[in-house]
């Protein structure tokens, strides 16, 4: 990928370079709240990290999932400590946020995507469905709404509802 950065970004997918959607409120709450919510857990224990947008590219794809959690001992660190740019595995978690105009399809084969190249959790979030799909390796995929629990990664201590991450799209003044 030695195109410029794009602004949605740009995915490198079975040999086509494919634009995401713009992201609009409710995607980009949603993502905002998973954010924070994993990285006040995790971060300060060095667990992981929890990067919104981050460029992944393994397998030969390159994909930027709206979420991508990686364990810490998986981050790179340059000889000064600071972050290296460019991440070349798959996230331990992926997090996709359905748009209305993305193709679900497409969304699912990069979680499917990254599963297969040792991903351990992905998330596939539908806001107009207020469901989420968790796929795990090897293992059926799960449907889950309203009051089920969400499988997250292990490891990290946060237990959250359908209903709870739905519920963060009704903003309270």
């Amino acid at each position: 990928m030695k195109l410029p950065e794009t602004e949605p970004a740009c995915e490198y997918i079975n040999g086509k370079i494919v634009q995401k959607p713009m992201p609009k409120t409710r995607h980009s709450r949603l993502q905002g709240k998973f954010i924070s919510t994993i990285n006040n857990v995790v971060e300060q224990p060095c667990i992981a990290y929890a990067f919104p947008e981050l460029r992944c590219t393994f397998g030969g794809r390159s994909i930027v999932p709206d979420i991508a959690v990686l364990r810490w001992g998986k981050i790179e660190f340059n000889e000064v400590g600071e972050l290296v740019d460019d991440v070349f595995i798959a996230p331990d978690w992926t997090i996709e946020i359905l748009s209305p105009d993305q193709s679900s399809n497409r969304v699912t084969g990069n979680i499917l995507h990254c599963l297969k190249h040792g991903s351990q959790l992905g998330w596939l979030i539908d806001p107009d469905d207020a469901s989420v799909l968790i796929f795990q390796p090897n293992k059926q995929p799960e449907l889950c709404h309203d009051s089920d629990s969400l499988r997250v990664l292990d490891g990290i201590e946060i237990e959250l509802t359908a209903k709870q991450i739905f519920d963060w799209l009704r903003m309270r003044g």
